[in-house]
């Protein structure tokens, strides 16, 4: 596994429509708010940092789970994520130049991995064993904003990361082998 290079640490506050503060070791970073329907569907959120550009997640239309869109407040797309089957756990993130994945953790126990298709792991998101807040541990390079995202989804699908998922290395070997059809 390649070196730590950031981490980040979350604090949940709110039972319906919850805050979640954004530290590094630092100073805080910004506040994620989520926004949740009377049928607690989570319909959006909104990431105000202490410095930068106001961030906008919005769910898309669909029947599918973690089908949302990120924005800026000047409406400016930066990504979207999609899981393409209701029976798979991987969710599919894409900023219009490169394909991300989130996918749970190889090992038992609560927690996500994003992964890029050529440099693999990038981060992991980590749930606390005590309390309602996630670890963020940056591995290379990603921006600030897709990490945003990244946690924006695994924070709301946190008992679907419980079972271990398969390595991506696994996933693109098959992709490359020819079928024998």
């Amino acid at each position: 596994m390649p070196e730590l290079i950031a981490t980040y640490r979350t604090e949940v506050s709110g039972l319906w429509n919850t805050r979640h503060r954004i530290r590094s070791d630092a100073a805080e970073l910004g506040v994620l708010t989520f926004q949740r329907r009377p049928t607690s569907l989570v319909v959006g959120g909104v990431y105000r940092p202490q410095t930068g550009e106001v961030l906008h997640f919005r769910r898309d239309p669909g029947i599918l789970r973690s089908q949302f869109s990120l924005w800026t407040e000047g409406r400016e797309w930066l990504g979207s994520s999609l899981r393409w089957s209701v029976w798979r756990r991987e969710i599919a993130l894409s900023t219009g130049n490169k394909p991300y994945r989130l996918l749970p953790l190889p090992s038992f126990g609560p927690g996500w991995r994003m992964v890029a298709p050529k440099t693999g792991e990038l981060a992991r998101l980590r749930p606390r064993l005590l309390g309602r807040g996630m670890t963020i541990e940056v591995y290379r390079k990603v921006d600030f904003e897709l990490l945003m995202f990244a946690y924006f989804l695994a924070s709301q699908l946190y008992l679907e990361s419980l079972w271990p998922a398969h390595a991506p290395e696994d996933a693109q070997e098959e992709l490359a082998r020819p079928s024998k059809a």
